[in-house]
């Protein structure tokens, strides 16, 4: 299925990634789209789908609240991605290949 949105930040610097991951995550009606990735140079992204407006007041929450505890390189809305975009974007890994809690 695809999203109606997709929001990309993208820091330098985990630390105000997470901080702008939870501000994101915190501040609208959106899905962290798997795990933070470090892309090398100190660049580290994460991605965050929902519908249109939601995405664009997440990342802005987001963007805001990085850019407060370290630099934003970028921050980018996708309104109505093509459902070709889901075969690149990440997966939720954390519960593939778990084997259920007792």
């Amino acid at each position: 299925m695809a999203k109606q949105a997709i929001g990309l930040l993208e820091t330098r610097g985990l630390a105000c990634l997470v901080v702008g991951v939870d501000a994101m995550l915190k501040s609208a009606n959106v899905e962290l789209a798997g795990p933070m990735h470090q892309v090398g140079n100190a660049l580290c992204n994460a991605v965050v789908v929902g519908d249109v407006a939601a995405v664009k007041a997440a990342l802005d929450a987001g963007a805001a609240a990085a850019s407060d505890s370290g630099e934003v390189v970028s921050a980018h809305v996708i309104a109505r991605p093509d459902e070709a975009i889901d075969a690149i974007l990440p997966k939720d890994s954390s519960a593939a290949g778990r084997a259920p809690r007792k």
